[in-house]
């Protein structure tokens, strides 16, 4: 039981030391020291097959949502935002493997199970109290076994030497060298070095910087003030989303055009259309697409695998190219990419009249998000249909990554050279001796061709030279 509870804080401690806290914005308004439900489940799936030695086949990401739910339950971190207020009547919340849902850590100890103590302890024999606490041991052993994670652990390795032994720097540098190596696995690339120099990662935009974001008082107040936001359809609330990385010209536009009431259907879809074509209108003004157009090669190469059906491929290189991508970009491109996946259903708000919802977003967006002239448009139309087909999962690190990534960190803390087992394997490796015999033989075989080649009488002499 006690090393349950070792495993418990050292969940927690990995969460406060490599989940991404910052100020967060959501429906317009600002929360501060938040980190989203994708990124903690990322954080959880890495520490366990870290610490446990799990393989893909042991683990799943619907187990990591599992703790990240015991981990709210128990008061760890809690939901921010909206969230919020749909729970009045204090039911338990649901924790979301999103990347637009917020939480903030409670000021807690790192033993929430143990250190509940009421004031009623303070009278009980040791006897009592260290059987009490075995009791709440039992109780995070339980919980672990709910998941399928064996509390035991192998000796060579303590779940008292977490992740934060390592600074936040190099744990970084581990993710982003273990996500380009498994890119590089997925699609064939012609030339290496931009990719390994990460190019994705240099690529700014002044209004995603988190100093910059949109927080003019006034606008937030005309433009909230006609809408309730727990009464916004999907479409309405994905659309606003989008509108955090806008300049404040489009948001006085934006204003300047609302209804005065939105409770008819009419105002409603009046509404849609002005935030439809100031979206349209601020993306297609802008000189450059969402994903950069020097990393050609990777979209080419993704673009490859959705031809040849190999979709699941397909899927994890995006993830893993997102995850490159500087976070306002990422951000950006995920509330547009789920403003689009909903603006495109046919059942929904129709944007043209001879035309189906679908056809006429991907026909307008696709240069928004890609634009190379070395692309064909089909192509850049299939990306794009692919992406926003597969929006909800874009932006999740895939259990491959997780593993590789783990592995890498356990053998960093254990104090051996990564490079010996990198879990990649691009040549066979073989012994010293192996290597001077090969050497030999093939100094060998190249004395014996000259030789060869200076005694057949077929060869001119000048082409002899030539090929010596």
């Amino acid at each position: 039981p006690f090393q349950a509870t070792q495993l418990w804080n050292s969940i927690i401690h990995a969460l406060h030391n490599q989940v991404e806290i910052k100020r967060r914005r959501q429906h317009l308004k600002t929360y501060r020291n938040c980190f989203t439900g994708s990124n903690a489940v990322d954080v959880v799936l890495s520490h366990l097959m870290q610490s446990m030695y799990l393989s893909c086949n042991d683990i799943s990401r619907l187990k990591g949502v599992r703790v990240c739910q015991a981990l709210m339950d128990h008061k760890v971190f809690e939901p921010v935002g909206a969230k919020l207020y749909l729970f009045k009547n204090e039911k338990e919340t649901e924790f979301e493997d999103t990347d637009t849902s917020l939480y903030r850590f409670v000021n807690c100890s790192l033993d929430p199970l143990l250190s509940r103590r009421n004031k009623d302890n303070e009278s009980l024999s040791p006897e009592q109290i260290c059987k009490q606490r075995t009791k709440r041991c039992s109780k995070v052993e339980e919980l672990l076994q709910s998941i399928h994670v064996h509390a035991s652990l192998p000796p060579k390795i303590m779940v008292n030497e977490p992740t934060h032994l390592l600074s936040k720097g190099v744990i970084e540098d581990v993710w982003k060298e273990q996500t380009l190596l498994r890119l590089l696995q997925l699609i064939d690339v012609p030339l290496l070095e931009d990719i390994l120099v990460s190019s994705v990662k240099t690529k700014s935009d002044s209004f995603g910087k988190e100093d910059m974001i949109i927080s003019n008082t006034f606008l937030d107040r005309e433009v909230t003030c006609s809408l309730n936001f727990s009464e916004l359809d999907r479409w309405l609330c994905a659309a606003i989303e989008c509108l955090e990385y806008f300049p404040d010209q489009y948001l006085v536009m934006v204003s300047q055009q609302l209804p005065e009431s939105t409770n008819s259907p009419s105002s409603l879809n009046t509404y849609k259309k002005i935030l439809f074509d100031v979206i349209i209108k601020y993306y297609s003004q802008k000189k450059d697409s969402l994903l950069a157009t020097q990393d050609f090669d990777i979209h080419s190469g993704i673009i490859e695998l959705i031809e040849k059906g190999k979709t699941d491929q397909a899927l994890e290189a995006l993830q893993l190219y997102l995850k490159l991508l500087a976070p306002n970009i990422s951000e950006e491109l995920h509330r547009l990419l789920t403003f689009l996946a909903i603006a495109s259903e046919s059942e929904g708000y129709r944007l043209q009249k001879q035309f189906e919802n679908r056809f006429v977003i991907i026909k307008t967006c696709s240069k928004f998000i890609l634009q190379n002239r070395t692309l064909s448009k089909p192509q850049a139309e299939l990306l794009t249909q692919f992406l926003m087909d597969n929006h909800s999962e874009l932006f999740k690190a895939p259990l491959t990554l997780l593993e590789l990534t783990s592995r890498r960190l356990e053998s960093l803390l254990e104090g051996q050279d990564p490079d010996i087992n990198s879990g990649f394997t691009f040549c066979q490796r073989i012994t010293t001796k192996e290597y001077e015999d090969q050497k030999q033989q093939t100094n060998q075989y190249l004395l014996a061709l000259i030789q060869e080649l200076d005694s057949d009488s077929t060869v001119p002499l000048k082409q002899k030279k030539k090929l010596i």
